[in-house]
């Protein structure tokens, strides 16, 4: 598979406890072309690996709705507005 057919993109989410993190996890479940997720507490990072279909601002987008605050956002290693 090629990067082409494919995004990651990294957020950095202010995320205080296990509840925090589930929330977003939650989010992430429901989305689709979402292929794999991992949610860090402790680093306060969403890394979201995506159908290249699934934009940048849509998963963005989902993670505010939980209402926490996106500090950054990158793209394929691209830094974003978030």
């Amino acid at each position: 598979m090629s990067a082409a057919d494919e995004h990651n993109y990294k957020f950095n989410v202010a995320m205080s406890c296990g509840g925090c993190s589930g929330a977003v996890e939650r989010v992430l479940k429901k989305l689709d072309g979402v292929k794999s997720f991992n949610v860090s507490l402790d680093t306060q990072t969403a890394e979201i690996v995506t159908e290249a279909s699934l934009g940048y601002s849509t998963v963005l987008e989902k993670i505010k709705k939980t209402g926490k605050t996106v500090r950054s956002g990158e793209a394929d290693g691209q830094t974003m507005e978030v």
